[in-house]
């Protein structure tokens, strides 16, 4: 049975610089079985982290888009991830819309997120690295 992973920025980070998190979003990269995915608006962030950091954004690009399906944006991924936002940030008052179209794009594909990033913690679908 295939198993579905979103892999979120933190996570990407991680693999990209090589760190013992990285490493498991590696293993998971590796099993052909797994159908993984990443959202549109991840790309942006980890491009945007990428070039900051002086390091090569278009490598890191083309590392998230041939190693991932993207999700894309529209608007009915737009309203869930909106809604989400506004329910979510009455208890976790810094979570990111970028992190609200991870786990709306979760909820949708019944998908697991890979990530590192605390405010995902309570979250059923999260795999903390």
């Amino acid at each position: 049975m295939n198993e579905r992973y979103i892999i979120d920025a933190y996570a990407w980070i991680e693999y990209l610089t090589g760190s013992s998190a990285g490493d498991k979003v590696n293993h998971i990269l590796g099993e052909n079985r797994n159908l993984i995915y990443t959202c549109a608006v991840t790309i942006a962030e980890v491009v945007s982290k990428t070039a900051r950091e002086g390091r090569d954004p278009e490598a890191a690009y083309n590392i998230l888009t041939c190693n991932s399906n993207t999700i894309n944006v529209n608007h009915e991924l737009s309203k869930d991830a909106g809604t989400l936002h506004a329910e979510i940030r009455k208890t976790i008052r810094d979570f990111g819309l970028a992190d609200a179209y991870v786990l709306a794009s979760a909820r949708k594909l019944n998908a697991k997120i890979l990530t590192g990033d605390p405010h995902f913690k309570s979250f059923k679908e999260a795999i903390l690295l």
